[in-house]
């Protein structure tokens, strides 16, 4: 008998669900049961990247990759974040606590500072965080879908510059409340969220 895999299920009910006459509230509640997660959703990315590849070559761009990897993996893993993709520069990572996740954010931004220290402007890495919570569709091992998915993909790659961590307001109302760090609204609301945030940390 064929193994029926997860990808292979939803894909399934897909199915069902384009059928004429189809219960599509029904197809929607089983689709959530088997793959809803309550999740936290990391998106980095490396600024000023496209830049540097252009001014110092290919090497260079494999150089700075390789060092964000080795630096920032073990952080991920110490918070027990996974790492389900990465695509060039960006790392796509969940955590299913959310306080892990905001630590993990912060103690990457610690752990680049250090590293930053003694290097000069085009071997520093300069690492944007985007971070959402809420409901979201993982569908085997790599696959993510929701609105905080996307919101956070958003934040960390398109609108959050070099030592900034942006959150989805969905992820501020989640965490514990701490005294040494707060939040600043700000204006670029991405799809998916109601209101977005900067984190206010110290490094």
């Amino acid at each position: 008998m064929k193994e029926l895999h997860s990808e292979d299920r939803l894909w399934k009910l897909i199915q069902e669900r384009l059928e004429p006459n189809s219960d599509k509230k029904l197809i929607d509640q089983r689709i959530w049961e088997l793959f809803g997660e309550d999740l936290c959703v990391m998106f980095t990315d490396l600024s000023g990247f496209s830049r540097m590849v252009e001014k110092f070559g290919i090497i260079h761009f494999l150089q700075t990759i390789y060092e964000s990897q080795r630096l920032l993996f073990p952080v991920i893993e110490e918070n027990d974040g996974l790492v389900l993709k990465v695509e060039g520069d960006s790392f796509l990572v969940i955590f299913k606590n959310q306080n892990k996740a905001l630590k993990a954010s912060i103690d990457m931004q610690k752990i680049l500072k250090l590293y930053n220290q003694d290097k000069d402007e085009e071997e520093q890495v300069l690492l944007c965080v985007g971070l959402g919570y809420g409901k979201i569709l993982k569908i085997g091992e790599h696959d993510i879908f929701g609105a905080e998915v996307n919101a956070a993909s958003k934040l960390g790659e398109d609108t959050a510059k070099s030592w900034e961590i942006l959150v989805t307001e969905s992820f501020m109302k989640s965490i514990d409340s701490q005294q040494d760090i707060s939040f600043e609204e700000i204006n670029s609301i991405p799809s998916g969220a109601k209101k977005a945030y900067k984190l206010i940390y110290s490094l």
